[in-house]
């Protein structure tokens, strides 16, 4: 294992009425609850097997179950104040600790496979920043080698510009940069596909 690398996952507790919230204004709270579910589990088995390691950062309190388990992820609580400044602030403790490439992602995308995680840190061994792009206007992985505070920063977070101003930051600071597949978050009724809810 390459100690030098490390995975942050940013997840919620999976609790009713607290997660999804603009999918739960379509589809009702226990439905919203149900697909998150499923995309936790999907976001632990693209992760569980990827040779760096792996920290998860709850945004409310740590959850010691079994989705997590933690002889393969670390646990962290998320800090306080807006997304920008709790990446950033998972960033800072991952360098400080002495890793060398960080990759940050989420739990919203279906789409995210383990090859594309290993495709972000493979990129980083030539480039300074990744980002994957999500169709909604957003990201849905973000890493480099080391902390450019610009990009959490003044960023209107959960819109359709992120993605954009982020890679606005990044040419504007002459910072070499690989851009992955575009792939879909799912926040709103239309990302859902119900036939994968149903299978699973």
């Amino acid at each position: 294992m390459d100690h030098k690398r490390l995975l942050l996952l940013f997840v919620r507790a999976p609790e009713l009425g607290k997660v999804k919230t603009r999918l739960a204004e379509a589809v009702g709270p226990e439905v919203a609850l149900e697909i998150y579910i499923h995309l936790l589990q999907h976001t632990r088995l693209v992760t569980e097997k990827l040779q760096t390691d792996k920290a998860v950062y709850f945004a409310d309190a740590i959850v010691d179950d079994e989705l997590w388990p933690k002889a393969i992820y670390q646990h962290h609580l998320q800090t306080q104040g807006d997304l920008g400044r709790k990446m950033q602030a998972a960033f800072e403790d991952a360098f400080a600790a002495g890793y060398s490439s960080v990759v940050i992602i989420g739990s919203d995308c279906k789409q995210l496979t383990q090859e594309i995680i290993e495709q972000a840190f493979d990129a980083l061994q030539t480039h300074e920043v990744v980002i994957g792009p999500a169709l909604d206007g957003g990201y849905y992985l973000l890493g480099m080698n080391k902390l450019y505070p610009e990009l959490f920063r003044n960023k209107p977070w959960s819109t359709s510009t992120v993605f954009a101003e982020t890679l606005y930051d990044v040419e504007r600071l002459h910072l070499s940069h690989k851009l992955l597949p575009e792939l879909s978050d799912v926040d709103h009724m239309e990302d859902v596909d119900f036939d994968w809810l149903a299978d699973s």
